[in-house]
């Protein structure tokens, strides 16, 4: 595993790098609160098929996190800054891995260079309204009618009780470590992360918007797909996952006994799953 930096647009990005260069490329989008140490027992695990490049987003992990003055956090941002560091380090041709976050900013890639994209792999990277959990009802309501008082409330999403249930929600007890939440939590509490991050929470809206064009896309190119899923996973719900096969019928849907963050207790499950449908 190799630990780097490159810059892009005057933001510096972090990134981890694993597996042979003759090998097929793996872009992994991390999600939210997270960033690229999600896939830390994963990559070592496909590091003999694939050549894996993991980023981090500005503002999450490694990365820099430029001030909102200077810096806009929408996922269009992210998903700008994610191209430009694709094209940074070399990488044309990729099969990619979204996990939440991850899912709409790596969908915005595909939809722009289609033909780059070799497969995808969505851990609970969400592009379907059946997918939404109830959760997703209240938040609908603040981007229609947005207050301070909303936003503030919000915030609850950095609290360190609320990203232990992300981790630990629906997963066999004891199975979990604490290692990725304990480090998701002190990113949070960096200065300016909140209202960052708080941009971001009302600005997924947008996702929600592209979700057609999303569809129309996989539609359209058929990319090969696997949706391996943490089922218990209450804010991106297991339909989400069935309803890839709508877009493209040969999706491979695999349900793993996890919540949210799948990879922490079924990470040996998922890299077979994805040499099962990439690579054997």
């Amino acid at each position: 595993m190799r630990y780097q930096y490159a810059t892009v647009k005057g933001t510096k990005i972090f990134y981890r790098e694993c597996g042979s260069l003759n090998k097929p490329v793996m872009v992994l989008f991390h999600g939210f609160p997270s960033s690229s140490h999600m896939f830390r027992d994963l990559m070592p695990m496909l590091a003999y098929d694939f050549h894996l490049i993991a980023p981090d987003y500005p503002g999450f992990g490694q990365s820099d996190m430029p001030s909102r003055e200077r810096f806009s956090y929408t996922f269009d941002h992210l998903a700008e800054i994610m191209e430009a560091f694709l094209q940074t380090v070399g990488v044309k041709d990729f099969y990619m891995y979204v996990f939440d976050y991850g899912a709409p900013v790596g969908f915005r890639i595909a939809m722009k260079y289609p033909q780059r994209i070799m497969g995808i792999i969505s851990q609970n990277g969400n592009v379907y309204e059946e997918g939404l959990g109830k959760k997703w009802e209240a938040r609908a309501e603040y981007w229609e009618h947005p207050t301070k008082e909303l936003r503030e409330n919000y915030k609850s999403a950095f609290a360190p009780e609320t990203i232990i249930g992300q981790y630990t929600y629906g997963t066999e007890e004891g199975s979990v470590s604490p290692d990725g939440y304990s480090l998701d939590i002190f990113y949070t509490q960096r200065e300016g992360y909140d209202e960052a991050q708080s941009d971001l929470i009302f600005d997924y809206q947008n996702n929600v918007k592209l979700y057609p064009k999303f569809q129309a896309y996989l539609r359209e190119y058929q990319p090969r797909l696997l949706a391996v899923w943490g089922k218990n996973d209450p804010s991106f719900i297991y339909p989400g996952a069935e309803a890839f096969r709508k877009d493209v019928p040969k999706a491979v849907i695999h349900p793993v006994n996890s919540g949210h963050f799948a990879l922490e207790s079924c990470c040996k499950e998922i890299a077979e799953w994805i040499r099962k449908v990439f690579v054997i």
